[in-house]
């Protein structure tokens, strides 16, 4: 940015679920005020004209270590939580993560393969990008990676982790291996699998391992797990592990597969409807 050579940029795709539209704005608001009162740096959600409930969220870092001391804020935290509850956000710009050389190298292709939307026409506009022809456009490799196609490619290589955490499993006993992948807000993934005991009651499943993983590491706020089994009905997480997921990571989304396909895909609301947490207290 042109004001300081220290100041960063992020940028993320949210699409709000639609009947909260109301509290997505309330918490936007919010978000932006505390950066500015916190000197972070500043937010500007722009709404997308072609889709009422997409949005693209800018944030005009100070600098680095203050977009790092933003993510570790409580009440940054907090917000994501909620914001995370109702919205699914992409995030397509990240001008301030470290690259990390153990990163899935999932996680490096999706980003490499990120481009902008076609509907907004910005790159075509600047750089006079010709439409592609004859075998260029029949070539699926040639096609472009816009937001509208990120979903379900973002979908696929989340399985795809949890199915090579599954391989990791210690299932000595039910040999029955799990998989699970769990991404954060920011956009990482972090794996993890069933591991049992001659006791049985220590035994853990892989949604739990990979959540305090991420608890572990850092992380407070989470967009989606992945879960895999070679069953082929659909494997949901077990009551112990509902409750955890609910607990740290709020309406998530969950994804559930065997070795060759997705078996559904769920709300987490929807698997435990009635909840007990800390509002109950």
């Amino acid at each position: 940015m042109a004001s300081s050579e220290n100041s960063r940029l992020s940028v993320a795709l949210v699409d709000v679920t639609p009947s909260h539209q109301v509290e997505f704005v309330t918490l936007a608001t919010a978000f932006e005020a505390l950066l500015i009162r916190k000197n972070y740096g500043r937010a500007t959600m722009v709404r997308d004209e072609a889709a009422p409930h997409r949005y693209y969220a800018v944030r005009h870092w100070n600098d680095a270590a203050s977009a790092e001391q933003c993510h570790a804020d409580p009440e940054v935290q907090e917000l994501t939580a909620k914001l995370y509850a109702i919205a699914r956000v992409t995030h397509v710009v990240n001008g301030v993560r470290k690259r990390d050389p153990l990163r899935l190298h999932l996680d490096d292709r999706r980003s490499a393969r990120l481009e902008a939307d076609r509907r907004l026409g910005f790159e075509r506009r600047v750089n006079n990008i010709e439409r592609p022809t004859g075998s260029e456009r029949r070539s699926r490799k040639e096609r472009r990676m816009g937001p509208r196609r990120l979903k379900e490619h973002v979908g696929v290589d989340l399985v795809g982790a949890a199915r090579r955490a599954r391989e990791n499993a210690d299932a000595a006993y039910s040999h029955f291996k799990v998989g699970a992948a769990l991404e954060t807000a920011d956009g990482t993934v972090i794996t993890g699998c069933n591991i049992e005991n001659a006791t049985y009651g220590l035994t853990i499943c892989a949604e739990r391992v990979a959540m305090y993983k991420a608890l572990s590491d850092g992380h407070r706020a989470f967009s989606r797990i992945a879960i895999v089994a070679d069953t082929e009905a659909p494997t949901p997480p077990c009551g112990a592990c509902r409750q955890i997921l609910w607990e740290f990571g709020g309406n998530i989304e969950v994804t559930l597969a065997n070795l060759k396909t997705e078996t559904g895909t769920h709300r987490l609301k929807d698997l435990l409807p009635l909840p007990f947490d800390a509002r109950l207290l």
